[in-house]
This record gives structure tokens, sequence and C-alpha cells, in this order.
């Protein structure tokens, strides 16, 4: 059991230091900002985030990302703007005439829009990057937006969660507001602002926001291509565990310091290394165990004791989305986070710059998502339900004079419950784990250099063995044979 702790706590650890950012919820926050400044509307019992955007919807906000509202809703109320669809209603008339008379948007048929057909992200991708001032078949093609985007900053978190909802259509839309327009001459909400659109002063808690990002990531740019730091944390982990044959039952609670380096280079390919050394201590007793990972071509290696193993990540994630998420966060673009952050704030500290960042309730939600999605692919015979959650969410950068990221802290709490049954046998499993923890930069870019091990002896994985990680006393034990 100790060394499925040490594992445990090593994995939320790679977590953090790979900078995903932790908070908790779905977009609401993100919806309440877009409804202050126009963008979006709910009625008294919100904004129905939970289901999927239709056509007419993503109309209607196009036309407001083009700043046309306005003019839209004059042109058609005067006659001089018109369509020749039967299944639109007045609501969206003046929004969906607006854009098929300018060709950026079509009908299903020649007296049909398709309103109240569901958006997709695709469509809506498309949608947003002609708001920004791209177009396709000359600037991308509609087949590949999604993946165009991700490189303007505009990140589709439904391509992980596989299903598009108006909580995406938020999100997207508050990431498209935060971009540059193709020009490069200022950003969406500000070109908004300035054409008179957008209130400034309803807008300026995003623009805040925004431009605080935006200074941060500038100076953090370095830190996009390679990354080595020099991790120290401490951490309390409550675990309790039971099943109904009592073949396990623990309430335990410890405390580890966790110390080692993380390197991860993002030029071209991804690569990683992580070796951790975890000292733990539970009441009289205590452990020492140091756990190393390596990612490599698309394989994660794992050596942790004696014990030395290896597992292909194609089979556990689509790498080229791992790798696009990778890159938005990591400084490159300036939006893809944005839905994630509460507030942001700078402040000199000698030679220094420290930004300051709190977050939202976006990350439970889309974890949730996350998890209900590999959940589906358990086997029928299995029922899991996993619930993820964060209490605190804190982080801190400290910029150097030069420009670059000199150090970066984080202060989090998360909780995570299971139930697990198999029709005979269930386990209860509840783990609550909080963390503060300091990483200091050694290296930044081209700079950073990854030697990897001899990898011939490391043992391949398959679906039984990923089953009974931590050995016969693992918390996954009971239902191996199920697994596999």
């Amino acid at each position: 059991m100790k060394r499925f702790c040490s594992l445990l706590l090593s994995v939320f650890l790679l977590t953090a230091s790979l900078g995903v950012q932790v908070s908790a919820a779905s977009y609401e926050d993100a919806a309440k900002d877009l409804a202050a400044i126009g963008m979006m509307k709910g009625d008294a019992s919100g904004f129905a985030l939970d289901r999927a955007p239709t056509r007419a919807e993503a109309a209607i906000m196009l036309v407001r990302l083009f700043g046309a509202e306005d003019e839209a809703k004059a042109a058609y109320a005067d006659g001089t703007l018109t369509h020749g669809f039967t299944d639109v209603s007045d609501t969206a008339a003046p929004h969906v005439a607006w854009l098929t008379v300018r060709g950026i948007a079509n009908g299903t048929s020649a007296t049909t829009f398709g309103a109240s057909n569901p958006c997709t992200s695709q469509m809506y991708t498309t949608f947003l990057l002609r708001a920004l001032g791209y177009q396709d078949k000359t600037d991308f093609e509609y087949a590949d937006a999604q993946a165009f985007a991700m490189t303007k900053g505009i990140l589709d978190f439904s391509a992980i969660t596989g299903e598009f909802l108006r909580d995406d259509l938020a999100a997207m839309t508050y990431q498209a507001l935060g971009t540059d327009l193709k020009d490069g001459s200022t950003y969406l909400l500000d070109s908004l602002i300035r054409s008179g659109a957008v209130d400034a002063e309803a807008a300026k808690p995003m623009t805040d926001k925004i431009e605080a990002c935006r200074a941060l990531q500038a100076s953090s740019m370095s830190a996009s291509q390679g990354l080595d730091t020099a991790v120290d944390a401490k951490m309390g982990i409550g675990i309790s565990m039971k099943s109904t044959d009592n073949s396990v039952n623990m309430d335990e609670k410890m405390e580890a310091v966790v110390k080692g380096n993380v390197k991860v280079i993002l030029d071209k390919d991804f690569q990683m290394a992580m070796d951790m050394t975890v000292d733990m201590k539970s009441g009289d007793e205590s452990e020492s165990q140091k756990v190393e990972y390596w990612l490599k071509d698309g394989v994660m290696y794992v050596r942790a004791g004696d014990e030395a193993y290896q597992m292909p990540m194609g089979s556990q994630m689509d790498m080229e989305t791992l790798m696009a998420l990778i890159e938005q966060t990591s400084g490159k673009t300036s939006a893809a986070m944005l839905p994630f952050i509460d507030t942001i704030t700078s402040k000199t500290s000698g030679d220094n710059t420290v930004y300051t960042l709190t977050l939202n309730d976006a990350f439970t939600g889309l974890m949730n998502r996350l998890l209900g999605q590999i959940l589906n692919l358990m086997p029928a015979s299995l029922d899991v339900d996993v619930k993820f959650s964060v209490d605190k969410g804190e982080i801190t950068y400290t910029i150097g004079k030069d420009g670059n990221l000199k150090d970066a802290a984080l202060q989090v709490e998360l909780k995570a419950d299971v139930q697990a049954a198999d029709g005979k046998d269930s386990l209860t499993v509840n783990v609550v784990l909080g963390m503060d923890m300091t990483m200091k930069v050694n290296a930044l870019g081209k700079d950073v250099k990854i030697t990897y091990p001899d990898f011939s002896g490391f043992e391949k994985l398959e679906n039984e063995a990923l089953a009974s990680i931590g050995g016969a006393d693992g918390p996954t034990s009971i239902f191996a044979a199920k697994i596999a």
C-alpha cells in the first residue's frame, strides 16, 4: 500500500509540475463575464451550459463577435436586411440574415437554416476564426479548423471530453475575445471596445484579466520550448479505502515531502524526465522511495524501487491532443487558460515582477467530464463513479528583470471520491490532498537537455498488469480480473 501511496503522490506532483491549472466546476464564471458585456444571455434558470448549442445560438454569438448586432437588428427592422429561411425564430432572424447576406454562414437548404440543429465544435471554431479575420479556404481548411485555432490560442476542450456544449461555447468565446486579430493590431475584445460594440467599463474586468495574462505569458515565453525545474513540495494526504468483502480496509493520514527534478521539452516532440524522492510519515512509520518517469516517443517509462515498466501512451490518450494542450498552457499563446482564471494580479518585488493567479470553478468540470468519458470505456460488468474537486488553487510566478521565469509556487487542495462495484464486491476510495509546492527554474528553452537510461529491461504492461499496479494490497487488485 505504501508503494501505491508514493506513486499516487508523484502522479499528483506530475500534474502540478506540468502546469495543469487546477480549479473547480464548469465555465459558469466565463458565461457570467460574457453576459456582463452582452455577449451571452441566459434566463432565470441560468445559461443552460449543460446542453448542446444550436446553430441559431451560434449565429447570434457570431454577429456579436463581429460587433454588428445593433446594425443587424436595425437593418432587419426597416426591411433592408432579409432572409428566406422558414425555420428561424424572430430572435435569431436579424443575425442569420446578416451572416447569410455576407456569406459568413450558409443554410442547410434553400429554405432552411437548420436553426435548431446542434452546432458542432468544428462549426463554431470556424465562426470564431472568421470573427478574428481568418478565412477558410484561404487561411485554413474547414476540416482543419480546430488544429488551426489551437495555433492562435483557441483550444476546444470538448475535443478531449467528446461532447460540445454551451459550456464549451462560452469557454471558446472567452478565449477568442483574448486572441489577436489576424492583422495583429490588437485582440478581439479590445477591437469591439474601440468600435463601440462593447462598453469599455462593463468589459474592464475582462480586459484587466486578459492584459495581465498576456503580460505574464510574454514574460515566460522562453519556457514554451523547454523547462527544467527543481521541485520541492510538502503534502498532507488522507486516504480511506473500504471494500465490501473486507479485503481492503484502511483509513490513513500521512505527511510527505517530495523533492526532485522535472524536465519538459516541447520542441517538436513532447519529451519529459522526472525523478522524485518521496519521504512519507504516517504515525510512527516512515518510508522513503525514489520514483522516476520518462516520456519518449509516445511511451511512458516508470521506475520505482525494483519495478521498471513501460506503458504506450497512445493507448491511454491522444498524444496530438495532449501536445496541443501542453503547448497552450506553456505560454505559446495568451488566451487558452483565460476561462480558468478568476483573478490575476502583478506587483514589483525588487528587480522582479510577481504574478498571482487565483483559479475559478472550471477545471473540476473539465476533469469530471473527461473522467466520465474514460469510465464509459470500462467493461459493462464494472460500475465506477469518480468525482474530482478542488477547494483551493493559487499559482504565483516570479519573472526576473531579464524577462525570464525564475520560479513558481502552487498551493492547492484536491479531493477525489471513487465508488467501484462489479456486482459482487464494491470499493470506496476517498483521497484528500493538500499541497504547497515551489519550483525553481534551472534552465529554459533550448538549454533544457534530457538524458535517457537504457529502457530495454522495462517490462511492457498489458491491461491486467496495469490493473494491479501497487501489488497485492493495491487499490485495484480486487477488480483486476474483471478489468483485464
